[in-house]
């Protein structure tokens, strides 16, 4: 089992040497990013600051300290936008407020300042590639009908007759991506694309006024003083021209990879290299960091210099426990790196993925696996990402059938439910195991997913006291990792090698 000494050890530093995150905390610039460690909030299952059952804005702002005490360099915050949450957020209707499920505008602020107080970065997800049905443009254009303007901000595309769709294009999620955009209707033969959910409609960014529309977007948040944006599916915003048949006709393969004609179109760099020309209008630089779902030479090419700063490699998200592959993806990614220039963006878990204790192989094996694996994701050189509980080891959760709230597992896909059970804060049961913070009317609701027997031997205050579990192991090797880089830094401005 890898231990915090061996951490320190192989480094040839002693753990009672290593120097607490504040006291080596780097010089802030325009790019902070290139070696930032950040924390993956999903706030459903972070903190319930009103007991409601359902994480949120006030639960995470109380529980910020926590983050601040890992040693990381920020957080990146999945959508807490207003939303039907049909995908748990994903289909926002209103990119520039606050769900109330949530919180307030003015919560936000309020985080965000004491975040920045702390210390840390803020990033926020920006969904580009389709908004929720609800959103206003598309009610617009469900109501103008065929061939207006409105539904120009969408793909409306009339089928060939009855029941075929435009094309054979499938949904991530299962079955076909087109629905009907008034099935009752006689005069309105009009389908309309979505590559998700049927509540989840997708824009069409061949339109000019899309892009306009989301140069705002970014300008409200950036104005806010938010340091930077996750940019999901960003390499699906265009479709072919034509919308013509996939060539693949057994379903969808690995996110989207499998349908050429919805994914890496040429013509989607120029929305980054617009946006990349945008967030460098603040001081400091915003930073841009996508969900780009493709092999290491493709995906590079979305972080060129005057596009995004940073792009996942998925290839090495998605590993299991599998040395030849990791070393397979190692070379991958460093040709891609020296193609292109940018540092692949690391990361092991995210709430899409099964996590490493349990892909890694389960029970001690896998725990003891995942430790390993975090440490080294640390140790690689660039940024990386760590998603919440995976510095408490947290285990996948088989979350009962009757309390499955994923639209990919209603549509006969996978579960991605297991890995956004809320956090265990404290052993004692009460109050879900702290996940709920406490509220003056009552006890507080039952979590949006249930916490399974045994939960507390995970909690953040158990691994406190105890000096080798993976939260201390986590806090260690950010210290060290930290402390290296500064050292690298330093040596670099005296001209040394």
């Amino acid at each position: 089992m890898v231990t915090i000494r061996d951490v320190a050890e192989h480094a040839g530093v002693s753990p009672a040497a290593l120097p607490a995150a504040e006291e080596t905390a780097l010089t802030p610039d325009v790019q902070w990013w290139q070696s930032a460690v950040i924390y993956q909030v999903y706030p459903r299952s972070f903190a319930d600051g009103d007991g409601d059952g359902v994480g949120d804005l006030a639960g995470l702002a109380a529980r910020l300290p926590y983050i601040a005490s890992l040693g990381v360099d920020g957080i990146w915050m999945t959508p807490f936008q207003p939303s039907p949450q049909v995908d748990q957020g994903y289909d926002v209707s209103d990119y520039c407020g606050v769900d109330p499920l949530f919180g307030t505008m003015e919560q936000f602020d309020i985080l965000l300042e004491k975040a920045h107080a702390l210390g840390l970065k803020i990033l926020l997800d920006v969904v580009p590639n389709h908004c929720s049905s609800e959103h206003p443009l598309f009610q617009a254009a469900l109501a103008a009908g065929p061939d207006s303007p409105e539904r120009e901000m969408f793909h409306f595309v009339q089928g060939p007759g009855g029941d075929v769709p435009p094309n054979n294009w499938q949904s991530v999620f299962g079955g076909r991506a087109w629905s009907r955009a008034n099935p009752s209707s006689e005069t309105d033969l009009d389908w309309y694309l979505h590559l998700f959910s049927a509540e989840q409609p997708d824009w069409n960014w061949r339109n000019a006024a899309v892009g306009d529309y989301f140069d705002g977007v970014l300008r409200f948040w950036f104005d806010k003083g938010v340091d930077g944006l996750r940019i999901d599916v960003a390499h699906a915003l265009f479709k072919a021209e034509g919308l013509p048949d996939s060539p693949s006709e057994g379903g969808v393969v690995d996110g989207l990879r499998s349908n050429p004609q919805v994914s890496d179109q040429e013509e989607v760099h120029e929305v980054y290299r617009r946006w990349r020309a945008l967030a460098e209008q603040y001081e400091p630089h915003r930073l841009l960091v996508g969900e780009v779902n493709l092999e290491p030479a493709r995906a590079a090419r979305y972080t060129r210099s005057d596009e995004m700063q940073q792009a996942f490699a998925f290839a090495f998200v998605k590993l299991g426990w599998d040395p030849e592959a990791w070393a397979a993806v190692g070379n991958e990614l460093e040709a891609a790196r020296q193609e292109h220039g940018a540092t692949p963006t690391w990361a092991l878990e995210n709430h899409d993925i099964v996590r490493t204790a349990t892909r890694f192989g389960g029970g001690e094996l896998g725990a003891s696996r995942a430790r390993a694996a975090l440490v080294t994701l640390l140790g690689l050189p660039g940024p990386a990402y760590i998603y919440q509980g995976q510095e408490l080891g947290l285990p996948e959760v088989d979350v009962p059938l009757e309390a499955r709230v994923d639209p990919m597992w209603a549509r006969g896909g996978v579960c991605r439910d297991g890995a956004r059970v809320p956090l265990p804060w404290t052993e004692d049961p009460a109050l879900h195991h702290g996940f709920a913070l406490g509220t003056a009317e009552g006890p507080p609701s039952e979590p949006w997913l249930p916490l399974p027997a045994g939960w507390g031997r995970h909690a953040v205050e158990r691994q406190e006291q105890d000096a080798e579990s993976v939260l201390n192991l986590t806090k260690a090797a950010l210290a060290l990792r930290r402390k290296l880089w500064k050292n690298e830094v330093f040596t670099a401005n005296d001209g040394g090698t």
